[in-house]
């Protein structure tokens, strides 16, 4: 499964359309919520997806409601279904309970049949169901079975999303390398061969200008034509950072993915480690304001994101990618395996207080990050039943010998 993502060359009146059927397939969603949430304050049975397509059917023909009607069907239903999954979600513990949308904010319709779809590559543009053809930027050949598109605006740009299906033979890694991989703030990644990686940091450069942007966009009354110019500059600066950081991470992981076999990195909890050190009224937290600010250059790196890049391209490559607790990898050293907090005598330099082995920490660390690793690999504790389906290994404990 890969999705090329291309962005729209829309007239004035297509954006209009698009506008009209994000907006329809938002008021389904929204309004089948208040129903579910109706039927679970009465005692109710939730409502099934079937149940919910009748429905659907039965406000597309009422006449106040007669403006669905102008929007395609399938769409209409994939917000039911988008509903559904979030519900699932939300009992399966994997995400909070579906909240309603709002205009404006993150507008998109997806088709999931692609026989309704017809792509013309050639001269590129794409036929959408009560929309028509639509021009669109060809950045490559879209490769496979075309299975959904979808069409999704940010900050007032819109943009076509053609997900595809093919069958790929199964893949063997060009290099025999294993490495590991210890991400930071002060370098964003470093691996155990000593190759660096320094920080985009797309957030922090952008601080003060977006700090400007929002104080302008305050001062707007709500409603007005010019608060609505001035949310789509906060919005466009917003969109720059994350393609700037985006960019970096992509350029990033697929050079490590292509120079080494197998990578291990650290499995890191980054929810829990930027989690608001606030507390309460009656216990209000300590070094909050520095806390904000490492929460905020943690969040600013991408580490999540890094890693899920990584995974999905090991996969494609043929390769394999090993999440090893980070407990104690900056205080072991890695030359005589004492741990201990004094080794790290600064945020850069790691010094053993056993054998006196020096080197940079970050260094140190990844290199405790290959060796547990290694041994994960050397006891043989890899097996295909462990293996998720992004192929990561995830290790509980590890323990240096």
């Amino acid at each position: 499964m890969q999705a090329y993502q291309s962005k729209f060359i829309p007239t004035p009146t297509q954006e209009r359309k698009f506008r009209r059927t994000a907006g329809c397939c938002r008021w389904v969603y929204n309004k089948a919520l208040e129903l579910q949430k109706n039927r679970f304050e009465n005692g109710e049975k939730k409502l099934s997806y079937p149940e919910l397509c009748k429905a659907l059917t039965g406000w597309r023909g009422t006449e106040e409601t007669r403006f669905l009607s102008t929007a395609p069907t399938h769409p209409l239903q994939q917000s039911l279904k988008d509903l559904e999954r979030a519900h699932t979600n939300f009992f399966e513990k994997r995400a909070s309970l579906p909240k309603f949308k709002k205009r404006g904010d993150k507008s998109s319709f997806r088709y999931p049949d692609p026989k309704q779809v017809k792509l013309d590559e050639q001269n590129e543009r794409i036929y959408l169901p009560k929309i028509g053809w639509v021009r669109y930027h060809k950045s490559r050949d879209v490769i496979g079975t075309i299975k959904q598109v979808t069409v999704s605006e940010r900050a007032d740009e819109w943009y076509l999303s053609v997900q595809t299906e093919k069958e790929v033979e199964t893949p063997v890694h060009p290099s025999t390398s294993m490495v590991g991989i210890d991400l930071g703030i002060v370098n964003f990644a470093v691996l155990s061969d000593g190759t660096k990686y320094q920080p985009v940091n797309s957030y922090r450069k952008s601080m003060k200008s977006l700090a400007h942007a929002q104080r302008d966009l305050s001062r707007k009354e709500k409603g007005s034509t010019n608060r609505r110019k001035a949310k789509l500059k906060v919005q466009r600066k917003h969109k720059k950072v994350a393609d700037s950081r985006n960019d970096f991470l992509h350029k990033t992981s697929t050079e490590i993915s292509k120079t080494h076999a197998i990578i291990v990195i650290e499995d890191l909890q980054v929810r829990n480690m930027s989690r608001s050190a606030a507390g309460t009224i009656t216990q209000p937290g300590k070094n909050v304001k520095a806390k904000s600010g490492l929460n905020r250059s943690i969040l600013d790196q991408g580490w999540g994101e890094f890693r899920r890049q990584l995974e999905y391209k090991q996969k494609w490559r043929g390769g394999l990618v090993i999440a090893v607790p980070p407990h104690h990898t900056s205080q072991r050293c890695a030359a005589c395996g004492c741990v201990n907090p004094e080794n790290r005598i600064s945020q850069s330099q790691f010094q053993c207080i056993e054998c006196k082995h020096t080197a940079n920490a970050d260094l140190n660390a990844a290199r405790n990050i290959l060796a547990a690793g290694r041994a994960v690999s050397a006891c043989g504790e890899i097996a295909i039943g462990q293996l998720d389906e992004a192929r990561t290994h995830r290790v509980s404990s590890f323990t240096a010998a």
